[in-house]
C-alpha cells in the first residue's frame, strides 16, 4: 500500500553519476522553528510543534494534509527568499521546517498561535540533492555529504550556504525503505 504525499515541485536539469541530482525547484511555503540543542533532538522536538500548526493549532483553525520533505539545516540557507528567515542560527540549534501544500501561499497562510512557528516563503532556487535510505543518523548523512560534494567538484560546480537534511518518512517507517536527501544551493 502506498500513499501519495505532495512534494514542492521542480524539474531535474542534469543528473551527475546515478545518485546526484540538480533540481529548479518552484517557489514554496514553509512553516518553520528554530530548536536549540543537539541535532539528533532537534526533529523529535520541532515535529510536535509543526505538526500543532498543520493539525488546527493556527488562527482559523485550519487543517492541512501531511507534505514532504520535513527539512532541517543548521543555518539559515541562501535560497532565494522573499521574506527573511525571522530566527537565525546565529542564536544556536536547528532550522526545522515542514513544506505547506502548494495552494497555501504566505497570504493565504493562517496565522499560527504558537509564536515559536514562523511561516516563510522560499522562492524558486536551484540546488544538488543526494537521495539515500538507511537511519536518521549523522554517519549516514555525512557519508552521503561527501559523496554530493565529490559529483560537485568533478562537475566543477560550486555551491553556497549549509547543507540541508530532507526526510521523506515518519519515524516508524522501516530504515531501510526510508527516502532521505542532502540538498546543497547552488548559485
Amino acid at each position: 500500500m502506498s500513499h501519495v504525499i505532495e512534494e514542492p515541485a521542480y524539474e531535474v536539469v542534469q543528473k551527475l553519476g546515478k545518485s546526484v541530482e540538480i533540481r529548479r525547484y518552484t517557489a514554496y511555503v514553509v512553516a518553520e522553528v528554530l530548536i536549540a540543542g543537539p541535532v539528533d533532538e532537534a526533529g523529535n522536538q520541532a515535529f510536535p510543534i509543526l505538526a500543532g500548526y498543520i493539525f488546527g493549532k493556527n488562527k482559523g483553525e485550519r487543517k492541512f494534509a501531511m507534505t514532504a520533505p520535513v527539512t532541517q539545516t543548521s543555518a539559515p540557507t541562501k535560497f532565494a527568499m522573499t521574506a527573511p528567515v525571522t530566527q537565525s542560527a546565529a542564536e544556536g540549534g536547528r532550522l526545522v521546517s515542514f513544506v505547506l501544500p502548494k495552494d497555501v501561499t504566505l497570504t493565504t497562510a493562517p496565522e499560527p498561535i504558537d509564536e515559536r512557528v514562523k511561516l516563510r516563503e522560499v522562492a524558486g532556487h536551484t540546488l544538488a540533492a543526494i537521495r539515500y535510505s538507511g537511519s536518521w543518523s549523522q554517519a549516514n548523512d555525512a557519508e552521503h555529504l561527501a559523496e554530493l560534494t565529490a559529483a560537485l567538484g568533478t562537475a566543477k560546480l560550486s555551491w553556497a550556504g549549509e547543507p540541508v537534511v530532507a526526510r521523506y518518512n515518519g519515524p516508524w517507517t522501516p530504515w531501510f525503505l526510508r527516502r532521505n536527501e542532502l540538498w546543497l544551493q547552488l548559485p
